[in-house]
């Protein structure tokens, strides 16, 4: 393969880069010249106390990395790729409490007990209501008379709304829960003048205010989901501090990525009317796993190398940090056909957007597909002429694919 002709000191985590764009020009430059590729970087820019990472393109590169935890850790350097650079060691190491930064067996134990949230039943059992949320969402948003932000007026409400039915947050608590999680992962962009610290902050009372919900459910227990999840912790459930933890891995898992994927979904059917047309007339049941496909919340997550071991036809040593690049593989020509073409009859759509299967395939993948069909038929049904004034603003993140503003107009 010749070498890929990327600029030189490109780094796919660099927050400028996601602030203005994905980078598929690049990706697929690297899928097709050099798809396992080290990328260095300034001694802690990251975080890291090291030089750089593998940036893994390929979809079935992302794959293997993901299912083989044995190889490839969670836990070591957690799966966050890129932190501020002040970050002290003790706080990302803090991060392995949370689901995401856990490799087996702890995250097998924990896992098996949160997976009751998600349920097939419980999902059916908040389908109608979350049905009832979505016509109403979209019907007060009809009634600007001149244009809106889709992010805070639809966008972000639903996902926040199912959070709060799922797990018993007061629905006037929501807001709350909508200013931590974007404080927590805000701190690249200068707009909104978040530091780490402030992002700590932030975390620590998400987590206490979850840890309280534990307590009170564990003096009397309900019920509802907290209670089945914390009541008897002797008896295979979470401990207070887990569920804390837990809580915030939603907020931002759960909140942060549907949000995002709901308002990249809107600007491609807008930016692309004969989908809206097609989405309008068919409804199918294909469009929510492209919208995921096309949008890619997360760009990527990283892995540390628990061994020497070869990949790509690199040789990656241990304790060697593997960035996996969904929104590449997301691309890939060899899986998808016309991977840059926005089709929501896209059938089949092995995309990797709800991660890359293995131990951390998304947990609410059932429940972010219902909220994104939810919304879009609501949407279609109530503001069928919906139509953009604006470009996307776009949150300078390491790994978010964020939008923080989208002017629309129903009118």
């Amino acid at each position: 393969m010749s070498c890929p002709a990327l600029p030189d000191g490109f780094d796919f985590t660099d927050p400028d880069v996601l602030h203005h764009r994905v980078p598929l020009p690049e990706f697929a430059e690297l899928r097709r010249a050099e798809p396992v590729r080290w990328i260095p970087q300034p001694a802690n820019v990251a975080g890291f106390q090291d030089e750089g990472y593998w940036a893994v393109t390929r979809h079935a590169d992302v794959k293997y990395v993901s299912t083989h935890p044995e190889l490839f850790s969670s836990t070591l350097n957690t799966a966050i790729i890129r932190f501020n650079e002040h970050i002290e060691r003790d706080a990302i190491d803090a991060q392995r409490l949370i689901l995401l930064n856990m490799d087996p067996p702890e995250h097998t134990r924990v896992r098996q007990i949160v997976q009751r949230v998600f349920t097939p039943r419980a999902i059916r059992a908040l389908e109608e209501r979350l049905r009832t949320r979505a016509l109403n969402i979209a019907a007060n948003a009809r009634e600007h008379a001149g244009p809106f932000d889709f992010v805070t007026e639809v966008a972000c409400e639903l996902p926040l709304q199912a959070i709060a039915e799922l797990i018993g947050i007061p629905q006037d608590d929501r807001a709350k829960i909508f200013d931590w999680s974007n404080k927590m992962i805000s701190y690249d962009d200068p707009e909104y003048a978040i530091t780490e610290e402030v992002g700590a902050e932030s975390a620590t009372e998400l987590i206490a205010y979850a840890m309280n919900m534990a307590a009170d459910r564990k003096a009397c227990p309900a019920k509802d989901i907290v209670t089945t999840l914390v009541a008897a912790e002797d008896e295979g459930n979470l401990g207070s501090d887990e569920f804390g933890f837990f809580v915030l891995m939603l907020a931002v898992a759960g909140n942060e990525t549907t949000r995002n994927a709901i308002t990249h979904g809107m600007h491609a059917f807008l930016t692309h009317p004969e989908q809206w047309e097609l989405y309008k007339r068919e409804r199918p049941e294909t469009a929510a796993e492209e919208i995921v496909r096309w949008a890619t919340p997360v760009v990527s997550f990283q892995r540390t190398a628990t061994q020497d071991t070869d990949l790509g036809g690199k040789r990656i040593k241990k304790g060697d940090r593997v960035g996996i690049f969904y929104a590449s593989a997301n691309h890939d020509p060899e899986v998808f056909e016309n991977p840059d073409t926005f089709d929501i009859t896209r059938d089949p759509n092995p995309h990797l957007g709800f991660g890359g299967g293995g131990p951390h395939y998304c947990l609410g993948k059932s429940l972010a597909v219902l909220e994104i069909d939810l919304i879009f038929n609501a949407v279609a049904d109530a503001m069928p002429d919906l139509r953009l004034v604006g470009d996307p603003r776009r949150l300078r993140s390491a790994w978010i694919n964020g939008v923080k503003e989208l002017q629309v107009s129903s009118g």
